[in-house]
């Protein structure tokens, strides 16, 4: 295997590190109303399960509210059993014709949890990082092993995956940043 194809797998595998790192703070609650805050809300539309976003409009009018507005009338039920069961902390009220979700103010405890939460899935998204550079590195033992790779390439492939991880690792820890400054601002 050639070193470089070895570096674009293991690169492959950071990339895929950072964008569940993305995904999952976009999950997480800083405070403000944000439509991706009901991203993980499954709605029972007619035996499918589908996103919210297939069933509804999510519109942010202000910063402490989310609007879910049913293109179907008679789905405004089904969405607001959806809300409630995601278990996200938000208590919709129902009008008849659209779903307000008012977003309670955090409390400085409420923050520091979230906070450590974000730590997690900054540390999560940091292992599997490393873990696409322990494969690579594997990868380029078993060549110089198997396929007789120089030792020289083989260190040079080794550096260059660390050169990698570290680029990774920091863009983990300034997503990470940003997200805690996001969380621990009133």
């Amino acid at each position: 295997m050639d070193v470089t194809l070895i570096l674009l797998e293991a690169e492959e595998g950071m990339k895929k590190a950072i964008d569940h790192c993305k995904i999952d703070f976009a999950k997480i609650r800083t405070g403000r109303a944000t439509p991706s805050l009901l991203d993980s809300v499954r709605v029972d539309y007619y035996g499918s399960m589908v996103p919210i976003s297939q069933v509804a409009n999510v519109t942010t009018p202000d910063a402490t509210m989310i609007v879910v507005q049913p293109w179907e009338k008679n789905m405004i039920g089904p969405i607001d059993r959806a809300i409630q069961a995601a278990n996200i902390g938000l208590n919709p009220a129902n009008d008849g014709v659209v779903l307000r979700l008012p977003i309670p103010p955090l409390t400085e405890e409420r923050r520091r949890e979230i906070a450590k939460m974000a730590k997690k899935v900054a540390e999560d998204s940091k292992i599997g990082v490393r873990n696409a550079r322990r494969d690579a590195m594997e990868a380029l033992k078993k060549a110089e092993k198997e396929e007789h790779m120089s030792e020289d390439a083989r260190k040079g492939g080794e550096a260059d995956t660390q050169k990698l991880t570290d680029r990774y690792i920091a863009e983990i820890e300034k997503l990470f940043a940003e997200k805690e400054k996001d969380i621990l601002s009133v």
